[in-house]
């Protein structure tokens, strides 16, 4: 679903990266623009939240004091604990896309583990140099220069540059621009993470992490929007617990929470990943379904009406709690094209079935479905 954000499989095209290479003069020309890239990166962070384009700028001025034949940046999956090519320029750039490097593999590995720059002047001379990067790029590695992302002694990746030193070795002095430019990239990174930490906190219920009543209406409307343009029916399915307040009378208000977060997280798990989960409020959850016609929403919702009262919840808690729902449908376009529309008979709908017997199914215009009825009375 996305409200876990899943990594969709797609080819990777990394951003375009100018190629200025400087005359590599010594003295107060160098100086000078050493202190122009500084100027041009704290503008590039204090002015744009935009990380692609401050790693860029980051980038291109490697390739400007430093010329290396390639170079790259690797940023950490903390999920997978490795590492991928977030940026690579240069020679066969394009075949490390779908290259991952585990924490300690290779010379950005160690890097990555220890958190300690690397400088390799001969690849062929160091255990550690990882040689299937090249051949699956089939370029030849001869030297390494790699120098830790860290934010706070946390590394957030690497950045390695291949085949810049020369017979004189790495000049300590690019070694020292290199690695105040990572820091630059730490700050970006950072800046960026909290960036959109901040906006989850802002579209997401903290009780279940379901998406909250705010997004839900942000997302509706994107549905009507595009379910007109290219003609799609969807569905959206109300579902409210029946006697939720026992539960809290019964059990407090702590467990009434944790029921309704394994409740979100269950129905999360039983829906495409196309689907949306949002808590509405309260005790109320609501599944938006795109491209789905009302004849298979009342399939969905029959099935998630079936999962929630046959369920024994919070078992590990030794609490075997059991709840039923009430659950309501409304379609687009066959009930309404608005999102005010939908909403109001979804919800009619579900109150339909809360106001009678409780633990069905009704969808809007066509009542309550007999069979959820039959099921439910079967069972109690």
């Amino acid at each position: 679903m996305p409200q876990d954000e899943p990594r969709l499989e797609e080819v990777k095209q990394f951003p375009a990266v100018e190629r200025r290479r400087s005359s590599g003069s010594p003295g107060e020309h160098r100086e000078a623009g050493e202190v122009a890239v500084f100027q041009e990166l704290g503008k590039a962070l204090t002015s744009s939240l935009q990380l692609d384009q401050v790693l860029r700028t980051i980038m291109e001025k490697i390739d400007e004091f430093l010329r290396p034949d390639n170079w790259s940046l690797l940023l950490l999956d903390e999920a997978t604990q490795e590492l991928y090519f977030e940026l690579a320029v240069g020679q066969a750039s394009q075949a490390l896309k779908d290259v991952r490097v585990k924490i300690g593999q290779g010379i950005a590995g160690w890097v990555a583990k220890h958190g300690e720059t690397v400088v390799v002047p001969d690849t062929s001379k160091d255990t550690r140099f990882f040689s299937q990067v090249d051949e699956k790029t089939k370029t030849e590695t001869q030297s390494i220069v790699a120098v830790p992302v860290k934010f706070r002694d946390h590394c957030l990746g690497v950045i390695e540059l291949i085949n810049c030193i020369g017979p004189e070795g790495f000049d300590p002095r690019d070694l020292k621009l290199l690695e105040a430019l990572s820091d630059f990239a730490a700050i970006a990174l950072e800046n960026a993470r909290h960036v959109k930490r901040i906006h989850e906190l802002t579209i997401t219920d903290d009780c279940t992490t379901l998406y909250n009543a705010r997004h839900m209406g942000f997302i509706l409307e994107t549905e009507i929007y595009r379910s007109q343009r290219y003609n799609y029916e969807f569905s959206i399915v109300f579902i409210d617990l029946d006697h939720f307040k026992q539960v809290n009378d019964t059990h407090g208000h702590l467990v009434g929470s944790r029921l309704l977060a394994e409740i979100g997280n269950s129905l999360k798990t039983h829906c495409r990943l196309i689907d949306f989960a949002f808590r509405y409020g309260g005790d109320e959850f609501v599944i938006l379904l795109p491209q789905t016609s009302k004849d298979n929403a009342i399939n969905v919702a029959k099935r998630l009406h079936r999962m929630i009262r046959e369920a024994i919840w919070l078992p590990d808690e030794n609490l075997n709690i059991h709840v039923t729902p009430s659950v309501g449908i409304a379609s687009y376009p066959v009930d309404s094209r608005t999102k005010e529309g939908l909403l109001h008979l979804a919800d009619e709908a579900m109150y339909l079935v809360k106001n009678t017997n409780r633990d069905s199914v009704a969808a809007a215009n066509l009542g309550i479905l007999p069979e959820t009825t039959a099921a439910a009375e079967s069972a109690g």
